[in-house]
């Protein structure tokens, strides 16, 4: 379980309840999924590059995307485990 997690008993059976305190608004999990985007994006630039005609404008556009994103992760990721002691 992890540290947010809380397992108790039901007030009116007594049977287990698990009940997930996830916060929906971290910044792991923003980091999560923006990760998750940045690999979407790197499979769509994949398959579209390999379509004939290829789409100039919008292969720039899709890179320019997934480069914001890596930017964005990286700093969430400095934010996250900063490499100097605060």
């Amino acid at each position: 379980m992890a540290a947010k997690d809380v397992l108790s008993n039901d007030p009116e059976s007594g049977a287990p309840v698990f009940h997930l305190d996830s916060n929906l608004h971290s910044p792991e999990r923003r980091l999560i999924e923006l990760r998750m985007e940045h690999a979407d994006l790197n499979a769509l630039i994949d398959r579209t590059s390999q379509q004939q005609p290829v789409d100039e404008l919008m292969m720039r556009r899709l890179k320019k995307r997934r480069l914001a994103l890596r930017d964005q992760i990286a700093r969430l990721e400095l934010a996250l485990d900063p490499k100097e002691p605060a």
